[in-house]
C-alpha cells in the first residue's frame, strides 16, 4: 500500500524539497489549498457560503520549532477572525487548529499551546463562531483532549476531532458524546503503529461506523468527516434511527474533493461544511491528502506526466 509510504514522506525534509521544486506541484496543490493568505481565500469563502455551504478554515503549518513561530500561528488565526468579522460570516465559518502549530511539541508545549489557542477561541466566540481542535498523531492526543476540556469550561462550543483507526477512539467517543459537545469523526491520516491503530481499510471502516453510532445515539453534535459514499449513507440512516433532525449533525468534506457532493447534500437540507486550508507551509497537509485516497495520488501523477 502506498499510503504509509506517502505518510512517511510527509515527514521527510528531502522529499519536501524535491516535491516543492517540481513545476507541476503548485498546480496540484492549488486543488486542495486555494491560497497562501487570507486575502487569497476571501473569494473562496464568499463563493462557498453563497452556495449554501459552511466552512471550517485551517491555516496550514505544523513543524513549529520556536515559540516565536507559535505566536505567529496564533496571530495568523486572529487575523482570520478579523476578516470573518468584517465579512459578517462568523456564524457560517468556523476554524480548525492543530495544537502542534501553537507550540505543543516544544518544551512546556502543553501550557504554551493552551495559552496560544485560548485567545483564538475567545476571539472566535466574540464573532459568533467556534474552533475545533484537530487530532494529530496518537502521542499528542492526551494533551489535546486536556486542552479541549479546559477550553470548554469557558467556551463549551469548542469542538474536537477523533480518529476511527485508533483503538482508543471508541472509549473517547463514549466520553465525548455528551450534551453540548461537538465532535468531528474522521478515519485518520497519520502513520500509526499496529499497537495503537487498525491497519486495514475494512477494519477502519467498521470502527468508523461503531464510533459514529455512539455519537449519533449520544447527546452531542456529530460532525461526519468523510467523502466515502457508503459511510455518508450509513450516517444518514444512523441519524434517522437516532431521531436526529437535519440541523443536529453535519457533514464535513475537504475543499477540492467531491465538490458536487457538497452541493448535493446542502441542497437536500443537510449542513455541509467544507474544510478549507490555506497558507505557505502546505507540504504536510498536501501529502496526507495524497495518502488518504488513491484518486488524489493518481491526479498528482497524471499532472506530472501531462506537464512533463
Amino acid at each position: 500500500m502506498l499510503g504509509p509510504v506517502i505518510l512517511a514522506a510527509s515527514r521527510s525534509d528531502r522529499m519536501r524539497r524535491l516535491i516543492s521544486a517540481m513545476p507541476v506541484t503548485k498546480q496540484v496543490v492549488d486543488r486542495f489549498i486555494p491560497g497562501e493568505t487570507v486575502d487569497d481565500v476571501v473569494p473562496i469563502i464568499e463563493s462557498l457560503t453563497d452556495q449554501g455551504l459552511e466552512l471550517t478554515m485551517d491555516v496550514v503549518g505544523e513543524d513549529i520549532t520556536t515559540p516565536e513561530q507559535a505566536y505567529a500561528a496564533r496571530d495568523a488565526y486572529l487575523a482570520l477572525v478579523d476578516r470573518l468579522r468584517d465579512l459578517g460570516l462568523g456564524e457560517r465559518v468556523e476554524m480548525s487548529v492543530k495544537l502542534s502549530m501553537f507550540g505543543q511539541a516544544l518544551e512546556g508545549g502543553h501550557e504554551l499551546a493552551l495559552a496560544n489557542v485560548r485567545p483564538v477561541v475567545e476571539a472566535a466566540a466574540a464573532i459568533g463562531t467556534t474552533v475545533t481542535l484537530d487530532a494529530e498523531d496518537h502521542t499528542t492526543l492526551d494533551s489535546m483532549f486536556a486542552i479541549h476540556e479546559e477550553l470548554r469550561k469557558d467556551f463549551p462550543q469548542t469542538g474536537c476531532v477523533i480518529q476511527a483507526y485508533l483503538f482508543r477512539t471508541e472509549a473517547d467517543a463514549r466520553r465525548l458524546a455528551e450534551a453540548g459537545s461537538r465532535v468531528r469523526l474522521v478515519k485518520g491520516a497519520y502513520k500509526e503503529p499496529a499497537e495503537v491503530a487498525y491497519q486495514q481499510k475494512h477494519e477502519i471502516d467498521k470502527a468508523y461506523v461503531r464510533v459514529l453510532k455512539t455519537l449519533m445515539e449520544g447527546e452531542g453534535y456529530p460532525m461526519i468527516g468523510s467523502h466515502d459514499p457508503r459511510l455518508i449513507s450509513i450516517a444518514q440512516e444512523l441519524a434517522r434511527k437516532a431521531g436526529r433532525k437535519l440541523d443536529e449533525y453535519e457533514f464535513q468534506m475537504l475543499y477540492g474533493i467531491r465538490g458536487d457532493e457538497h452541493l448535493r447534500l446542502a441542497a437536500e437540507g443537510h449542513r455541509m461544511r467544507v474544510y478549507t486550508a490555506y497558507g505557505t507551509d502546505w507540504y504536510g497537509y498536501f501529502m496526507r491528502r495524497l495518502a488518504e485516497k488513491p484518486a488524489n495520488l493518481r491526479f498528482f501523477l497524471r499532472s506530472m506526466v501531462s506537464k512533463g
